[in-house]
């Protein structure tokens, strides 16, 4: 017959077996949703400089043109207004054809549709036809993973930086994920680099990340070198970066420049200042800050326009200005065909 001392060092014994089978149940759980996944490797802002990858490189090189056709047309409509103008029956057509088209495997639509399910669609109660579903986002997203996509690997990064869906909020997993995004390619990781880099001052580093995202024609990385060069006071090559942003989509580039070239914003530069601009034939010109005025609304509005015929209506001084109709005389025109990218 067991004593009350023995039995109580029985009973403790066992719950401490328990707990400790459990504790370590979760310790396994914890180690299975917080390890890095096969694949992927830490990012050490220490370590070398990653390759700097182009992510159309490790993009499918053809796209079904029946389903591109599909998903672009929609694009272009949900780009068309302000998100509170758009109708029930426009966003149900948007969602419609969006879906088709990642049902048909375009890659372009996946990644509206993954954003689509993280930010819902129509903002008023007489447009709404989709919630928040954050699982459904994530679980899209993983199929562009499993593709070997670099934005899925970069969204699945920002998933699970901010631990939403049901990817573990888990740092040094989004890192990696990042890791593995910049040298496929893409652009919006290989900026997500730089700005790690720039805690610890490793400018070089830095200023390698954000060449490899402004090589494949990225706005915000263009317009960081041009922030760059105009703290510098190299104003020459401020203006062709700013130039370049408004060509890949920049509307904060186009500002920038809209303010170069107005009167007000030119008369309180420094002396200094005004004297280099004046150096670059950079002029109060109302019609060249009227043009970027335009071009900055418009980008407001869609920043997936690619002005790339921007240097034959907009060109840089010393250029005069040649007519101008409208912001579409420099948007790149449609393609005909199959598309490769």
């Amino acid at each position: 017959m067991f004593s009350v001392r023995r039995r109580f060092i029985l009973v403790y014994a066992t719950l401490a077996a328990v707990a400790e089978g459990y504790s370590f149940a979760k310790h396994l759980e914890y180690v299975k949703t917080h390890t890095i996944p096969a694949g992927l490797r830490p990012f050490d802002v220490n370590g070398p400089i990653p390759t700097c990858g182009r992510w159309k490189d490790t993009m499918p090189k053809t796209r079904d043109q029946a389903a591109y056709q599909l998903y672009i047309n929609a694009r272009k409509l949900w780009r068309s207004k302000i998100a509170w103008q758009l109708t029930r029956q426009q966003f149900t057509s948007i969602f419609h054809d969006v879906q088709a088209a990642a049902n048909q495997g375009d890659w372009g639509a996946r990644a509206l549709l993954a954003h689509f399910y993280r930010s819902g669609l129509g903002p008023l109660d007489s447009n709404h036809v989709l919630d928040i579903d954050l699982d459904k986002s994530v679980e899209i997203v993983r199929m562009a993973v499993a593709a070997g996509q670099a934005w899925g690997y970069y969204d699945l990064g920002v998933a699970h930086e901010q631990g939403y869906g049901n990817a573990t909020q888990d740092e040094q997993i989004a890192w990696a994920y990042y890791l593995k995004a910049a040298e496929l390619g893409s652009p919006d990781a290989q900026m997500a680099l730089a700005s790690a880099y720039v805690k610890v001052r490793r400018w070089e580093a830095e200023e390698a990340m954000i060449m490899c995202a402004y090589k494949q024609g990225h706005g915000p990385a263009a317009y960081d070198l041009g922030g760059t060069a105009k703290y510098n006071r190299d104003f020459r090559k401020a203006l062709t970066y700013y130039q370049a942003g408004v060509r890949f989509g920049s509307k904060f580039s186009a500002v920038v420049l809209r303010q170069m070239f107005d009167t007000k914003e030119w008369n309180l530069l420094e002396k200094q200042d005004r004297d280099a601009f004046k150096e670059l034939g950079i002029l109060p010109d109302p019609e060249r800050k009227n043009r970027y005025d335009q071009i900055s609304d418009a980008l407001e509005l869609n920043p997936d326009l690619k002005l790339t015929r921007l240097d034959q209506v907009v060109p840089l001084p010393p250029a005069e200005l040649p007519a101008w109709n409208s912001i579409q005389d420099a948007v790149e025109p449609e393609r005909d065909g199959v598309p490769t990218y």
